[in-house]
């Protein structure tokens, strides 16, 4: 059978450019391992991608002309009821043969051992039954290929679908962008396959104006790429172009001296790449006086607007330089650079205005604004969730500040949340919504109010996103608690959760926001307390499940197993501080050679205690024992529980689980020679309440049954 490699494009109009990696790569993925399935293509074939922002295409190996016959067995049906008392074809079995088209088989019993169609009898793992061996045709490229195209293009991730036309004015598609060309070369020869009404061929196009020839006229599969890039001026692989941008963009930054660096911003570079299919990166400039306004607005402004890359010096600075990123290479870019630079001007102009209107007024004199603004149709206005954050932070404040300085920090608390939605209602904010704290720092230094105040109205919406920075100070702590708490209080309350992977208000970046707060700058709050400052009434216990779920899920990935995870968060510890220094002990506890024995026996206390009938009760009559064991154990409990709480009050989780090694041998002992479940129900319930006694002890740092095997 002949091995080729096979290449196969389709030539589209501009594809959304978000959206082009993933549609290059699903495209190629998808293509290749249906050939596989198909038999045509084996495990080592590899499959190349090309994405340009007019092509999907891909590159595979080892791919042949003709699958190889593949061997078909096929259970027709029980022994006993195929054959009768002589072994030979009952009527029932000649129907069932004659219905899969096979009637010369059961003419021809007992088939030939040999024969490569035959019917044969086999255990099915319960009786014997009669199965047919026969053996498929392999499938043909041109059959194959139109199978695996149509199965790539009906997989490709397009939310939204085009319908047009084709050129016979009749009929119609459905693509996400109009369809005009289809190659399908396997070695240097044309498959000949169709689909969105194109019959494959060997002709492409290159770059809208400088490729070398007009169609390229592909030799082979393998000559793609390089013809592609030669007569058709086109890089057609998405990561060669993209790292062909980022050589340009860092040789351009270094031509311009100072340690100044393009801005880094993969997203960015990713819709870059997909827009064009030269890359031609070129220097720009904008007046210096622009440069006034905060450089986030300028910055976001030329990113979002412009696909441009602001240039920072070493300091991380705003310059009046930036790069574009052009899809053409013209012998004298200056007229590209002149056109580009007058298209920023207005941008930056409109900022500039922005900025300068904005700070006419102040923010504490927009506050009354957000009282006309909808938070939620069953929440009211961003005003009364104002009040409710500021009420809470001012709490937070109190709390966190103790004795000496709660009511200064309550009072900064108080002030920074008031004012940290204000910005809400300027018109830079209202051009630029990613600006929204970020300006209002800005403004409230405007204003003349400290830094400390300015910080936390900008660092209440941190942490933003995963591995995101906390707030820098501790007012701005206690707002971002605030406003993520007063969230998900309000949320859950109105019974607006998170479902499957919806979540349109972003509770479980709250969630996640409040317990890396708790956890990172080890606060001294109980998080039921906060929940009750936040005057939550309805669905507490499912919001709490819910921020117990988040930590779980932080934890998992990081350092720990999900036994060591499981029997910390199981006990609802309520300083989620604390967490880190629980599993710290934990993991030293399940080091020792006792910790096995004891997990184990742990989760067999935790079974009887749940059987016992009614409330058991953790305390003991020493009079009643009768084993020794039973006393050992007591009398264990009573040298360890006391060393081992001093030791858990004091914060030290470690020492606390260390001590309660010496608790195996009387355990073990106990559980060898002491019936629980005594008849005597005083005994029975003297024991129990023994057991209690050592569960208790045991599991205060976590539950240490979750480390049994």
């Amino acid at each position: 059978m002949l091995s080729k490699n096979l290449l196969v494009e389709l030539f589209v109009e501009e594809l959304p450019p978000k959206a082009l990696k993933k549609l290059g790569e699903a495209f190629a993925g998808t293509l290749s391992e249906s050939l596989k399935a198909q038999g045509l293509a084996g495990a080592d074939s590899a499959a190349t991608p090309f994405a340009s922002p007019r092509r999907l295409a891909v590159h595979v190996t080892k791919v042949l002309t003709v699958a190889p016959d593949v061997e078909v067995i096929e259970k027709l049906m029980p022994v006993s009821v195929a054959l009768d008392s002589n072994g030979m074809p009952t009527e029932a079995f000649r129907k069932r043969c004659a219905k899969v088209g096979r009637t010369d088989l059961v003419e021809k019993w007992p088939n030939a051992e040999d024969g490569s169609d035959r019917l044969y009898v086999a255990n099915d793992g319960k009786a014997d039954a009669v199965f047919m061996r026969s053996m498929a045709k392999g499938t043909h490229l041109q059959v194959g290929l139109e199978n695996a195209l149509e199965e790539a293009l009906a997989k490709l991730p397009i939310p939204k679908v085009m319908t047009y036309q084709l050129a016979d004015g009749w009929s119609s598609v459905n693509f996400v962008r109009p369809a005009h060309g289809l190659v399908a070369l396997h070695g240097d020869e044309v498959v000949q396959v169709s689909t969105l009404g194109l019959n494959a061929g060997r002709e492409t196009q290159g770059h809208r104006f400088e490729a070398a020839s007009h169609p390229v006229v592909l030799r082979s599969a393998d000559s793609y790429e390089a013809q592609m890039e030669g007569e058709g001026a086109v890089i057609p692989g998405f990561a060669k172009r993209r790292a062909e941008i980022v050589r340009q963009l860092e040789a351009a930054a270094a031509g311009v001296g100072g340690g100044v660096k393009a801005i880094e911003d993969a997203a960015l570079l990713d819709e870059v790449t997909a827009l064009v299919e030269r890359p031609n990166v070129l220097l720009c400039q904008f007046e210096p006086e622009f440069l006034e306004v905060p450089q986030e607005c300028l910055i976001l402004t030329m990113k979002a607007n412009q696909k441009y890359f602001p240039l920072l010096d070493a300091q991380g600075r705003l310059s009046n330089r930036f790069l574009i990123v052009s899809n053409i290479r013209p012998d004298d870019p200056s007229a590209v650079i002149g056109g580009n630079e007058r298209v920023v001007r207005p941008r930056l102009a409109d900022a500039k205005f922005f900025f300068d209107q904005d700070r006419k007024k102040s923010l504490q004199d927009r506050v009354p604004g957000l009282s006309k603004v909808v938070y939620h149709n069953k929440l009211g206005s961003q005003g009364e969730r104002v009040q409710r954050v500021a009420a809470l932070a001012s709490e937070i404040g109190a709390r966190l500040g103790g004795v000496k300085s709660g009511a200064d920090l309550a009072r900064k608390a108080d002030q920074a949340a008031n004012l940290a939605k204000a910005d809400l209602l300027t018109d830079m904010v209202g051009e630029f919504p990613e600006l929204q704290g970020i300006m209002g720092r800005y403004y409230a230094l405007n204003d003349g109010l400290p830094i400390e105040i300015a910080d936390a109205i900008e660092d209440h919406y941190k942490p933003r996103f995963s591995g995101d920075e906390l707030p820098r100070n501790d007012v701005g702590l206690c707002v971002a608690l605030a406003d993520k708490l007063q969230t998900l209080v309000d949320l859950f309350g109105i019974d607006e959760r998170p479902t499957g992977d919806k979540d349109p208000f972003a509770l479980r970046r709250h969630a996640l926001g409040v317990v890396r707060m708790l956890i990172e700058r080890d606060l001294p709050l109980d998080i039921d307390q906060l929940l009750w400052d936040a005057k939550m009434a309805v669905g507490r216990d499912e919001l709490l499940d819910f921020i117990y779920d988040r930590l779980t899920g932080l934890l998992r990935e990081q350092d720990y197993t999900p036994q060591e995870v499981d029997a910390v968060v199981s006990q609802r510890p309520q300083r989620l501080g604390e967490v880190p220094k629980r599993l710290a002990a934990v993991r030293a506890f399940a080091a020792l050679p006792e910790a096995a024995s004891l997990a184990a026996a742990n989760k067999r206390v935790g079974n009887i205690l749940k059987k016992a009938e009614g409330e058991v009760q953790a305390s003991v009559d020493a009079a009643l024992f009768q084993e020794a064991a039973e006393r050992a154990l007591h009398a264990a409990l009573a040298q360890v529980e006391p060393v081992a709480d001093a030791a858990f009050e004091a914060g030290d989780y470690t020492a606390s689980l260390q001590v309660l090694a010496a608790l195996k041998a009387p355990v073990d002992e106990f559980f060898d020679h002491v019936m629980v479940n005594a008849d005597i129900p005083e005994l029975r319930t003297n024991r129990l309440g023994l057991l209690g006694l050592l569960h208790r002890a045991m599991n205060r740092v976590a539950d240490l049954s979750r480390l049994a095997a």
